[in-house]
């Protein structure tokens, strides 16, 4: 099994692990002082208006701490929600906001690289948050190898990353920018892309943070790999 929980330097000079570095920011900040903080997830919405999924459809956002993705989808009356973040204090925060009707979703406390869904368990993959984050092809293909077959065949995926023009770092941390054409490469294999859009996210500093998201749908079969 691999993990995102490695070990890396933060501007103290400290060691500390993935885990606690994300257990600190959402235990010390306010969501206003978060820079990726989205009060309506609209480009996500907009994803999810377009593939049409039934009110019952299996969703699972990643790294959706307290994302307000959730509220929205509960407000447009979809029963069947799982949130996963690698931070407990984020998944906490969200279930305080939401209040009874965090009663609705399913949480799950775990990195996503530790991840052990069902085959074909989810019917639609959310991920603004995480894949970013990973910076070595292990990471990167452990990660495919897991939303590949945690989605059903013919099942949604829709993943915002930075672009080639958004930020470097996040919190502090290395991530990986991603034009359409990588992104494509990555999930090609597994996943047929359908639909990409850029956007301008605007902080709660009022800067700037260009992303990427793309839309895929999960093949019946994987591609032939090349012939070398």
């Amino acid at each position: 099994m691999i993990s995102t929980s490695i070990i890396f330097r933060n501007g103290k000079n400290m060691e500390t692990t993935f885990k606690t570095h994300w257990e600190n920011l959402y235990t010390g900040k306010t969501e206003q002082e978060y820079s990726w903080f989205q009060p309506y997830p609209h480009t996500s919405i907009e994803f999810i208006e377009y593939f049409k999924l039934p009110k019952n459809a299996r969703i699972i956002d990643i790294g959706g701490g307290d994302s307000h993705l959730v509220d929205a989808l509960l407000q447009m009356g979809y029963t069947d929600l799982t949130v996963l973040d690698i931070s407990a204090a984020a998944i906490e925060k969200a279930k305080q906001r939401l209040g009874d009707q965090a009663l609705q979703v399913k949480w799950i406390v775990s990195d996503v690289n530790e991840f052990e869904p069902a085959a074909g368990q989810y019917d639609f993959w959310h991920d603004r948050a995480a894949f970013h984050f990973l910076t070595t092809e292990a990471l990167v293909q452990h990660y495919v190898d897991i939303a590949q077959r945690a989605i059903r065949p013919g099942g949604y995926f829709v993943l915002g990353t930075f672009s080639p023009i958004g930020p470097k770092k996040c919190s502090g941390l290395d991530i990986r920018q991603y034009s359409r054409a990588a992104m494509h490469a990555v999930f090609a294999p597994f996943f047929r892309r359908i639909r990409c859009k850029e956007e301008a996210h605007v902080t709660p500093f009022q800067t700037t943070q260009h992303f990427l998201f793309c839309s895929f749908r999960r093949r019946r079969e994987r591609l032939p790999l090349p012939i070398i």
